[in-house]
């Protein structure tokens, strides 16, 4: 089976990062107005109620499926499903970093499945590595 593609959810991708913030930090900034602007497009609203739905700035709709604050969001993008979690980096553990309170590093995913080809696998994997270059410039600069 080539990279990428799943039996249980077709075409996939991911891409995670790890940033030397606390959990709270990152999570903050993933569903303030400026970090779904970043991953959404100006304008767009992030819902956090199961079921509801939203539009991105290039008119990608979609619902939300799950939603865990501080944690994880889970939704349809279009007709692929996204999920962007953020946790407690591995590293630091042993000397009391990436407790629950959100001290240490964390780690942002961004997880993409049925996905239509392996050319949209491509396209999305870019664009979502720059969403996270993004992300990390941004909160660099907190």
């Amino acid at each position: 089976m080539p990279t990428g593609l799943t039996r249980g959810a077709g075409w996939e991708t991911g891409v995670s990062g790890t940033l030397p913030l606390p959990m709270s930090t990152v999570w903050d900034f993933f569903v303030s107005p400026e970090g779904v602007a970043r991953r959404l497009g100006k304008g767009a609203q992030l819902p956090t109620g199961k079921g509801e739905s939203y539009e991105t700035g290039d008119g990608i709709a979609g619902e939300v499926r799950s939603y865990r604050s501080g944690d994880r969001i889970r939704l349809t993008y279009g007709t692929t499903t996204l999920q962007v979690t953020v946790s407690a980096s591995g590293e630091g553990k042993a000397s009391g970093e990436g407790k629950a309170s959100g001290e240490g590093k964390t780690v942002l995913r961004f997880h993409q499945e049925h996905l239509a080809d392996a050319e949209e696998r491509e396209r999305q994997r870019a664009h979502w590595k720059a969403v996270m270059d993004e992300v990390t410039d941004a909160l660099e600069a907190v």
